[in-house]
């Protein structure tokens, strides 16, 4: 792998990072909604993330296929039941007085908002990391 495409898969996981940090924003964000009905109340995102391969020529069997990245799959929704409270007075309460929370687990979001920031670092980290070699085989005639 040439040291340019360090580059592109670390920045492939810093935007990857960064979509799993505003999905974590938005879950925070709609913790305490509450609905008229558990249909429509929010339900927790949870993003997918696949590798992104590419064809090598001339690569050996085995290694014919690289990872060159990460990309995102695709977003589900949290199959968590939502929460339903009864609060007859809640303007949002349905014919039964119950009003329905979201399934977002606050915990939960902290840690992937504290795994997401680490991999971004980590994945910055490797950049600089290039970048200083980079320079030192530059100035490897000096």
């Amino acid at each position: 792998m040439s040291l340019m495409k360090i580059f592109d898969t670390a920045g492939s996981g810093m935007s990857a990072e960064s979509l799993r940090l505003n999905t974590v924003a938005s879950n925070l964000a709609n913790a305490d909604s509450v609905s008229s009905s558990p249909n429509t109340a929010y339900k927790a995102k949870e993003l997918m993330f696949a590798p992104v391969l590419q064809q090598q020529s001339g690569a050996a069997e085995g290694e014919a296929n690289a990872n060159v990245g990460v990309r995102m799959a695709g977003v589900t929704e949290s199959q968590q039941p939502v929460e339903s409270h009864y609060e007859p007075g809640n303007p949002m309460a349905d014919a039964n007085g119950f009003v329905y929370g979201s399934n977002v687990n606050p915990i939960d979001e902290l840690v992937n908002m504290i795994s997401a920031s680490r991999s971004y670092q980590n994945n910055v980290e490797v950049m600089n990391t290039t970048k200083q070699l980079m320079i030192k085989t530059i100035n490897l005639g000096s």
